[in-house]
């Protein structure tokens, strides 16, 4: 599953939508939020790698070029 699908975002997201869906999920999946549910702190795990990886400039352009994404224009 790659970092835009676990945020529920395009490639083609701005820095800003990126951060507002990170911080959206966070508050949903949270742990504290979900007690008993032991899914909920892997998930946010996995919500935290893959904002770590889309909140770098340079991790997200590597990421990208990896992914065969680039060259995709960002809006925003």
């Amino acid at each position: 599953m790659s970092p835009y699908e676990i945020l529920e975002v395009s490639p083609k997201a701005c820095d800003a939508v990126i951060r507002a869906a990170y911080r959206c999920l966070v508050q949903r999946c949270h742990p504290d939020r979900n007690q008993g549910d032991a899914a909920a702190g892997e998930r946010l795990s996995l919500i935290n790698q893959a904002y770590a990886v889309l909140a770098d400039p340079i991790g997200r352009a590597r990421y990208d070029q990896n992914a065969g994404i680039a060259g995709v224009e960002r809006r925003g």
